[in-house]
């Protein structure tokens, strides 16, 4: 298994619900995505991002896949201009 997982700070906070459904939606339209969790922060503090992700793939190539796909460059066009800053962190686990 692999997982992707990234951390969005918001140019406006109020944004952060839509960010979740339009990151929600990606599920079941992208093969290689295997499982997406996301939400926003509930317990803000100086240390917070506004919405996190988590998607998991079977390996780095599924991961890859997902980068291109049409559905993902669409959600990309959406959240760009939204988001200040952003951080990943990518890593092979077990299934």
């Amino acid at each position: 298994m692999y997982t992707h997982v990234v951390l969005f700070h918001l140019n406006d906070p109020q944004d952060a619900a839509e960010a979740v459904a339009r990151l929600e939606a990606m599920v079941g339209r992208i093969p290689a995505l295997r499982a997406l969790e996301a939400g926003v922060d509930d317990a803000p503090s100086d240390r917070s991002a506004h919405v996190c992700l988590i998607t998991r793939f079977d390996d780095a190539d599924g991961l890859e896949a997902y980068r291109v796909h049409p559905v993902h460059q669409e959600l990309l066009a959406w959240m760009k201009p939204r988001v200040a800053r952003s951080i990943k962190v990518d890593f092979a686990g077990e299934p």
